[in-house]
């Protein structure tokens, strides 16, 4: 255990209660942090808070204030020549390998404070509120009225899937194998990771028809993997037209139940027995970070009426489509790898 987890339980009740029905005030702190670019301006030298606001456009007594706010958290720190960063920080840095940037902005954008004011609502009736209170689905609003969110929607998700896709090309052991499908895939972050890390590997990417349009560039005509990558438009959902070796589906079975059936479905019409369906999730029962996928578990149910699995609901899904279940283990800190294979018969 942590020092900081031993500090906190340390805590009596009453004031770690309060301090978790303020928690909405540490969102925003970081949120107007990241709006500001403190981080930005803030390299290996500490600085007053006179010269961070200079640089951001602050006022220097309220900038403090919001900097003393964060460090109580761990987020920068006060020290004798100012304020300096710490190793979460700097993950609000727009130039940060692992930056969580866009993220952070995405979580935090101004309609998702109404939407998580709804929360009783969403958990009395089990749908998604968003319709209520915006008067048109989440992706038809996102991409109308909330065009400025879309752009950040965009930005975190391809920020966040090149992360998650190293890390699962890493934890991914493919060899023998010699093709590959992203179902469902994005912008084809995972395909391409694994394309890289594997030379006589070949792939395809199946996606919508405007999604594959925006493939990442490694994969696209002229690009570095392109002679071995196929770029496929289609909707899981409908069909899945490729046989291959192995199938990836990453984070794309947790709008509904029924959407989740067919996708399994298809794909194990599609395969060949004895094909290997590689199943990544974020678990709400089984992951270091529960207080993260608890959370997007939520998110997803306010926003689309959608769901985070369990351990057991995933492998209910999978076996109940005719799948084998291998092995189930951790790829990073928030997802899971279900390696099965497509039954003999």
């Amino acid at each position: 255990m942590t020092t900081a987890s031993k500090v906190e339980q340390s805590k009596p009740p009453v004031v770690q209660l309060r301090e978790l029905a303020f928690s909405a005030a540490c969102a925003a702190a970081v949120r107007a942090a990241t709006r500001l670019g403190v981080a930005d301006a803030l390299d290996d030298v500490p600085l007053s808070a006179e010269e961070l606001a200079a640089a951001t456009g602050a006022e220097p007594r309220a900038l403090t204030r919001l900097l003393r706010a964060l460090c109580c958290f761990g987020i920068f720190a006060e020290e004798e020549g100012g304020f300096a960063h710490t190793e979460m920080s700097r993950l609000l840095r727009e130039d940060a390998p692992n930056s969580l940037r866009y993220i952070v902005l995405w979580c935090t954008e101004p309609w998702t404070w109404q939407a998580w004011g709804s929360l009783d609502d969403a958990v009395r009736s089990g749908r998604s509120v968003f319709k209520d209170l915006y008067g048109k689905e989440f992706f038809e609003y996102l991409h109308g009225e909330a065009a400025e969110s879309a752009q950040v929607f965009n930005l975190a998700m391809t920020h966040s899937s090149r992360q998650s896709a190293q890390d699962f090309a890493h934890a991914t052991d493919l060899a023998g194998a010699s093709t590959v499908v992203d179902i469902g895939g994005g912008q084809g972050h995972v395909l391409a990771e694994l394309l890289q890390k594997y030379p006589n590997l070949r792939g395809t990417l199946l996606e919508l028809p405007e999604v594959v349009a925006n493939a990442d560039p490694r994969l696209r005509p002229g690009g570095e993997l392109a002679d071995r990558a196929t770029l496929l438009a289609g909707d899981c959902r409908r069909a899945v037209p490729v046989q291959a070796d192995v199938y990836v589906i990453k984070n794309i079975l947790e709008w509904d139940d029924d959407s989740t059936r067919r996708t399994l479905r298809n794909v194990v019409g599609a395969a060949r027995p004895g094909a290997r369906v590689l199943v990544v999730e974020n678990l709400v029962d089984d992951s270091p970070s529960m207080r993260f996928t608890t959370a997007m578990d939520l998110m997803l149910l306010l926003n689309v009426g959608g769901a985070k699995h369990t351990r057991a609901s995933m492998s209910a899904r999978m076996t109940e489509a005719g799948l084998e279940i291998t092995d189930v283990r951790p790829v990073n800190g928030y997802l899971h790898v279900f390696e099965s294979l497509v039954s003999q018969g």
